[in-house]
């Protein structure tokens, strides 16, 4: 409709006037069309009618009143199209592009002032002036939207790296815990004797253990292809609060040989925040990980979770001990240690927790303190 309404006076002007009206339509069209058309980008495009202008600039040699028909419309439309380029184009593309389209803005009025005769070199700059206003309002304007929508990217690529990162400890937590589980049970089975007993119940171990691991895999999966699902990523197969401790460190006994002692105190579940439990729970699933990597060869280990009274707070101590060495049936290619403990002790840091691991006594220990208020 804008295009017609510019090409529509052109119609009973001199045939000079097409030579003014077509550019100044092209420019109108091209500022407010949604780009890229096709394989034509908005900087080609731009480009290519701020190119225009300045070769119209040069080249009309009409009537000289006719300028002012249509010169305010073309005005208008280089500087709704530079603020346009200023917040669209990528790269190092929005400089040439934006210094194109804002001279042809310019030098636009002096299409009419110069060719007065005598050239009217103070109208030139009066309009040239004024030109400028609506030119530096265009290029704030661009400037910040581009810088809002930078953001946004930026929010949305840390918010998508944030998921990623959160599917590997999923990962890691659950999958790798049970499959680690897995491959010692048959390791350790393949020294002993077959007896058929011992047997059904490995089987029956590792069928539980797979089902596990299979199921965290279903739950990441659907998380990838709905990351916005109702859930929110929290779906029912998910295990990982305090409340499933027992059962965690009854799996770990049944396919250990050490002595496993849980001090887990009663009602503590119902008390905690949601977040206290998942990473209470996550640091007691990486240690109990960890003791079957590198620390087979324990007899003892101890799984505490209990309020303590601290300096300034009531808070929560997780622990995790025990007193075997290193090493372990593992292949020297699986040993060394990932990202666990990194990861456990970034989501301390963030809930305003410490997390401590070290040799203690002929063992290991890994400690956390959780605040139980949380702000």
């Amino acid at each position: 409709m804008a295009v017609v309404t510019i090409l529509s006076p052109a119609v009973l002007a001199p045939l000079s006037g097409l030579v003014l009206a077509i550019p100044t339509a092209l420019v109108v069209a091209v500022a407010i069309l949604p780009w890229p058309i096709g394989r034509v980008s908005l900087a080609q495009a731009a480009g290519a009618v701020g190119v225009l202008s300045l070769v119209l600039d040069l080249a009309y040699f009409g009537q000289r009143d006719l300028v002012l028909v249509w010169l305010t419309f073309e005005v208008g439309g280089l500087t709704i199209l530079l603020g346009r380029v200023i917040r669209e184009v990528p790269g190092r593309q929005v400089g040439v592009v934006a210094a194109v389209t804002g001279a042809a803005a310019v030098l636009a009025p002096l299409r009419f002032t110069l060719r007065a005769s005598p050239p009217d070199w103070r109208a030139s700059v009066v309009s040239i002036i004024l030109v400028m206003f609506p030119l530096t309002l265009a290029v704030v304007v661009g400037l910040y939207l581009r810088a809002l929508d930078n953001r946004r990217k930026r929010a949305v690529a840390e918010a998508r790296r944030e998921q990623r990162l959160e599917l590997a400890r999923e990962l890691h937590d659950f999958v790798a815990h049970e499959v680690t589980g897995i491959l010692l049970e048959v390791q350790a089975a393949q020294t002993r004797e077959y007896d058929p007993v011992e047997n059904r119940a490995l089987l029956a171990r590792l069928e539980e253990a797979s089902q596990r691991a299979l199921s965290s895999m279903d739950e990441t999966l659907r998380t990838l292809r709905d990351p916005d699902g109702a859930d929110g990523g929290s779906g029912s197969l998910r295990r990982d609060d305090l409340h499933e401790l027992p059962a965690l460190v009854g799996r770990f006994r049944e396919s250990s040989t050490a002595n496993v002692v849980l001090d887990f105190e009663e009602g503590l579940a119902d008390l905690l925040p949601r977040r206290v439990q998942r990473t209470a729970f996550r640091i007691v699933l990486e240690s109990l990980t960890n003791i079957r990597r590198h620390a087979t060869k324990a007899t003892e280990v101890r799984v505490t979770v209990r309020r303590v009274e601290g300096v300034a707070e009531e808070t929560v101590e997780v622990s995790v001990a025990n007193n075997g060495g290193r090493g372990g049936l593992l292949s020297a290619d699986r040993r060394g240690g990932g990202t666990g403990l990194i990861d456990l002790n970034e989501r301390v840091v963030a809930l305003g927790g410490t997390l401590t691991a070290g040799p203690e006594g002929k063992g290991w220990c890994v400690r956390a303190h959780l605040p139980i208020a949380m702000a």
